[in-house]
């Protein structure tokens, strides 16, 4: 029986990860069929002014504690900080011997730098205007590459800690923490004026479905090649001691 529970934790985990991925695939491809057609331009807009001061589109809202709060959490979406991140965990995951893991933040990441790079490059959508943007920001804007490399990065590591985590409340800690720190980097970039709501709803999707592709794609493998579980050496019996003290040398 306990083997048949943790079978189907095991699979409901899969097919949740399916979900995530095709709705996160199919709400990308709505999106961004949405922005080339320019049918999100009002709404994200009205959301950038709503973010302002009115008649001071240069102008915050909010307090002053608010707007330095949100510039250090988008920092945790740059390339640098989850770069560092990515190195660290790759360094525990390969001193644990944890081979497949490490190969999945590693392709996770990598691909997901590659995907929106190229993305960005094949939309070519412009940021907001400078008068908005409180921070500086460079490339193209669609999707948010913030938004997409915090979700896959904090999503694949949230996703492997929850896996090897012993009890449920550890494992939507580390679910819930990874999720946490996605929006908040996603909404920085929304607040701080350095991308459009539909870049960063897009950026969310998108990396969402590579994180769960990554790992089920892991899974997969594991399913189709298990690992070989060490056996150990059984202790001899006090007969067999004996006789192998009574034999020659």
């Amino acid at each position: 029986m306990p083997r048949l529970l943790t079978a189907a934790r095991n699979e409901l985990g899969a097919v949740a990860a399916l979900l995530v991925l095709a709705g996160g695939a199919l709400a990308f491809l709505e999106l961004s069929d949405d922005v080339a057609e320019g049918d999100t331009t009002a709404f994200d807009l009205a959301v950038l002014k709503a973010l302002r001061l009115p008649g001071d589109p240069n102008s915050l809202i909010g307090p002053k504690w608010l707007h330095v709060a949100a510039a250090d959490v988008t920092a945790l979406g740059s390339i640098t900080v989850l770069g560092l991140v990515v190195v660290l965990a790759l360094a525990l995951m390969l001193s644990l011997r944890r081979w497949s893991e490490a190969l999945v933040v590693l392709v996770g990441a990598g691909g997901g730098v590659a995907i929106s790079q190229g993305l960005k490059q094949l939309f070519g959508r412009e940021r907001p205007e400078l008068v908005y943007r409180a921070v500086e920001a460079a490339n193209p804007s669609f999707p948010s590459g913030h938004a997409m490399l915090s979700a896959v990065v904090f999503l694949t590591l949230g996703a492997l800690a929850a896996r090897f985590a012993p009890r449920r409340r550890v494992k939507a800690l580390a679910l819930g923490a990874a999720v946490l720190l996605s929006l908040l980097v996603g909404a920085s970039r929304i607040y701080l004026g350095v991308h459009w709501t539909s870049d960063v709803l897009a950026g969310w999707s998108l990396g969402a479905a590579w994180a769960m592709a990554c790992w089920v794609a892991a899974w997969a493998w594991e399913r189709r090649f298990p690992k070989s579980p060490l056996i150990p050496a059984k202790a001899g019996t006090q007969a067999d001691l004996q006789n192998e003290n009574d034999s020659p040398k």
